[in-house]
């Protein structure tokens, strides 16, 4: 918050008086600062072959009027100094006092600069990682962040430290360099900044602590906010921006975020960390004592793609900090470095929970068996691409047998196409008897309609983690394979720069040749299930196979076409596989002739008696045949 500038009666009568005794003394003496001449009688020369040299018998003294001048100017420095930082006047006196000045510490992957104005990082440079352009990754720069603790003096002001000069000290601690960043009340009395950087580690220790502060601080509390405004790294901002969130863990492990609205504020109380999330990168704030409570605030900076081209989100965390009798005293940690699951979780500090790897069972997939899986397959594999095809494979082959009692399901169907016809064109006018019968059927030759849906969901867990792997995995970034030169987005084949106002938005101002794949290999996929099974879509309750046949590919080629390019190899490569297993199982595996003896086979046998569940359904299903009936007798 700006502190507003006033002016009391006493200063106004100060300065007075200071601007008159200046122009008195300036008219008294207004040629003080012309030089004497000296006499030349004090001056001896030499001959030609040495140089002159200059004597005088008077020593050289300064003027009494240039000492009055240089005091009163003092004064009035330090009568401005008080007037705009209060108590913290006597820093904004020192030499370091100045807004550029900057203290760069680094290590072998990163490099921030803090700056004596503030006393906060005003650049975070990654040293190993570059954007879509080639050009180094900055999390912080060119006045995008903003860090500040405000609070109150005994003398009613309200101190921001981004106001407030720091004196910079960096020294070497056991090959760690540390930076301490102090705002001055006296030699003795301060508020300091502490950054302290280990070798190879993106990971830097932070702390706020003060001394002597106590008869300065009028309030218990402090108010500490952090902004960010995050620039944009990669090629799609649309697509980047998806994955850029706050992400915080509260009360003792649980972990929450803003989302994906325009503006998003989320207020939970014991605050462990706070993570400015970017797709790939990520700033956190962390402390070993949880923040009372916090305030988190997301905006969104893109609304026109054409236009907002710089920034994704504007981020904002507000929390309070206590005072120890007057004191800051407080222990942190801030992060500054990549989304990576591995690097994250190597802190033991629930840091990988930043990486959206699904919620319940899908993230429990992903991390204790995709991640591991994908890191051995990459780690032994000449490219990420061969990583995902293989992996592809035996996720498939894991699948198969679910695909297998999925497609013989679908053979029964086919079987009974024959008999199911008969029961429709009979009881055409009666769709309940229709029902009736048609379940009937079902029960007696032991084939459930349901039997080819229930392995399809069985997938879904799988499906749903490995579409939250792909676009999270930080391995991906950047690694190319055959065409596509960033696994992590979209591959282009073909592109164009006009705006094609409904075109851009759905589909985007490119084509990629992945999800074009995918698309055509899902379509001839649906088309083999749902020929085996076309009849289902005129069953009540069962999906349409016709709908599906065709809306499948088409939401793989338009919504996919801005995905992560891996994401789409992996569906092109299942899909292509699964068709191949299902050729398999029809041409060799299963006969149509046998199911038919076994289905003939089941009718003969004496009917098993229904449980409880079944006698009940049964019940109701006779029940409402009767309600039906009742009423066609009311209408004639």
């Amino acid at each position: 918050m700006e502190e507003k500038k006033t002016f009391d009666k006493n200063s106004i009568i100060g300065f007075a008086l200071i601007g008159l005794i200046l122009i008195g003394v300036m008219y008294m003496n207004p040629n003080e600062d012309v030089v004497p001449e000296q006499d030349n009688t004090e001056q001896v020369e030499t001959n030609s072959s040495t140089n002159p040299v200059s004597t005088s018998n008077r020593t050289p003294e300064t003027s009494p009027q240039k000492g009055i001048a240089s005091n009163l100017q003092d004064s009035v420095n330090s009568e401005l100094a008080k007037r705009d930082y209060g108590a913290f006047a006597y820093s904004a006196l020192q030499d370091f006092a100045k807004d550029d000045a900057v203290t760069t510490i680094e290590n072998e992957v990163i490099k921030l600069e803090i700056s004596n104005k503030g006393g906060e990082i005003v650049e975070a440079k990654m040293k190993q990682f570059d954007t879509y352009k080639g050009d180094p990754v900055y999390l912080i720069k060119d006045g995008n962040a903003d860090f500040n603790i405000e609070f109150e003096t005994n003398d009613g002001r309200v101190i921001n430290t981004r106001d407030l000069y720091f004196e910079p000290n960096l020294t070497t601690e056991n090959g760690n360099q540390v930076l301490t960043m102090r705002a001055k009340v006296s030699d003795l009395e301060f508020l300091e900044f502490y950054y302290g950087l280990e070798s190879e580690d993106y990971m830097m220790n932070f702390g706020i602590r003060s001394q002597g502060l106590n008869s300065v601080i009028s309030s218990d509390q402090a108010n500490l906010s952090w902004e960010v405004k995050v620039l944009r790294k990669a090629k799609s901002i649309s697509y980047e921006n998806r994955y850029t969130e706050i992400v915080y863990l509260y009360e003792d492990g649980k972990d929450d975020y803003t989302g994906q609205g325009d503006e998003a504020i989320e207020e939970d109380e014991s605050i462990d960390w706070i993570a400015f999330k970017q797709h790939f990168f990520t700033s956190i704030l962390l402390t070993d004592t949880p923040f009372q409570k916090g305030k988190m605030t997301s905006r969104n900076l893109v609304q026109d793609e054409q236009i907002d081209t710089l920034y994704t989100k504007n981020f904002l965390a507000e929390v309070p900090l206590k005072l120890n009798n007057g004191e800051f005293s407080e222990s942190m940690n801030w992060y500054h470095g990549p989304s990576d699951f591995d690097v994250l979780s190597s802190y033991e500090r629930k840091l990988d929970e930043i990486v959206p790897l699904g919620w319940g069972l899908f993230g429990w997939i992903n991390r204790y068996v995709f991640i591991p899986f994908f890191g051995f397959l990459s780690s032994n594999l000449p490219s990420y691409g061969l990583a995902i095809i293989v992996m592809t494979i035996v996720v498939r082959i894991v699948l198969s047998p679910i695909t297998y009692k999925s497609y013989v399901s679908q053979a029964k169907m086919k079987v009974l196409k024959p008999e199911i016809n008969e029961i429709n064109e009979k009881f055409k006018d009666n769709a309940m008897k229709k029902q009736q019968e048609t379940m009937k059927l079902y029960s007696k030759t032991g084939v459930s309609p349901l039997a080819g849906c229930i392995p399809a969901l069985l997938q879904i867990p799988v499906f749903y983690a490995l579409f939250q792997f792909f676009p999270s995995a930080f391995d991906l970034r950047q690694k190319g394979f055959l065409w596509a030169d960033d696994l992590s987005s979209y591959d282009v084949i073909f592109e164009w720069d006009a705006y094609i106002p409904l075109v851009s938005w759905a589909y985007g101002n490119h084509v990629s040749l992945f999800p074009i794949l995918a698309s055509i290999a899902i379509f001839f996929y649906t088309q083999m299930t749902a020929g085996q099974n076309m009849q289902q879509a005129s069953q009540p309750g069962m999906p349409n196979m016709k709908v599906i046949m065709y809306f499948a590919p088409l939401v793989m080629l338009v919504f996919f076409n801005n995905y992560a390019s891996g994401l789409s190899l992996y569906y092109f490569i299942s899909n292509l596989i699964t068709i191949g297993i299902m050729l398999v199982i029809k041409h060799v595996i299963i006969d149509d002739k046998k199911i038919l003896a076994k289905i003939e086979e089941k009718k003969k046998k004496p009917k098993k008696k229904k449980g409880k569940i079944g006698q009940k359904f049964q019940q109701i299903m006779e029940q409402a045949a009767e309600q039906q009936k009742k009423k066609q007798e009311d209408k004639k």
